[in-house]
C-alpha cells in the first residue's frame, strides 16, 4: 500500500521539530544561596554574580519557614529594605518556594521583617538564552540550498526514499 503525501510531510515536520530542540536549553533550578540557602548574613550579591539566570530559569528558595519569607519587590524597595508594596509574595508555607524567571530584566527579592537588613536579599539578571550561532558552511566545492539546513534536508531525502521503496 503506498503511503499519502500527508504522512511524509508529517515526518518531515516532526524531524525538522526534533532538530530545532537539539538548541533548546533545559531550564535550571538555581538554589538561592547555594548551600547557604536564604538565611541572614549571606553575601547574595557574590552568589547572584557567580550565576547566569536565563528566561524560564527558576529560582528555589529554601529557608526556615517560622522565620522568613520571600518578597519580589521594586529597585527601590531593594535598595531601602522596604516590604511596602512589594509585587510577589513568593512564601507559599513550606519554606520551599519557586521563582519562575520569566522575562528578560532585573528581579529584587527581600525578606521581610528587617532580615533584609542582614543581607536577606538579592537581585538577579535575567537574560534571553542565545543558541551559539552555528558554524559558516564551507565556500568552496559544497552544494546548498539556500535557507535550508543540510541536516533536514538528508532526513527529508531518506523518509522520501524509504517510503518511496515501501510504497
Amino acid at each position: 500500500m503506498r503511503r499519502s503525501g500527508g504522512d511524509l510531510w508529517l515526518k518531515i515536520v516532526v524531524m525538522a521539530a526534533m532538530l530545532t530542540c537539539a538548541v533548546c536549553r533545559d531550564p535550571v533550578r538555581h538554589l538561592v544561596g547555594g548551600n547557604d540557602r536564604w538565611k541572614p548574613n549571606v553575601n547574595y550579591t557574590d552568589w547572584s554574580l557567580q550565576q547566569v539566570f536565563y528566561v524560564g530559569d527558576w529560582l528555589y528558595f529554601v529557608y526556615d519557614k517560622y522565620l522568613f519569607n520571600v518578597l519580589e519587590v521594586n529597585e527601590t524597595s531593594y535598595e531601602n529594605c522596604s516590604d511596602q508594596g512589594f509585587i510577589f509574595n513568593i512564601t507559599r508555607g513550606a519554606g520551599r518556594d519557586v521563582f519562575e524567571l520569566t522575562q528578560p530584566k532585573r528581579y529584587y527579592f527581600l525578606s521581610s521583617g528587617g532580615y533584609c537588613y542582614n543581607g536577606m536579599k538579592v537581585a538577579v539578571d535575567v537574560v534571553e538564552f542565545v543558541p551559539a550561532p552555528q558554524p559558516s558552511p564551507p565556500k568552496s566545492g559544497s552544494y546548498m540550498i539556500k535557507g535550508i539546513n543540510p541536516l533536514v534536508l538528508l532526513i527529508a531525502i531518506v523518509v522520501w526514499a524509504v517510503s518511496v521503496h515501501k510504497g
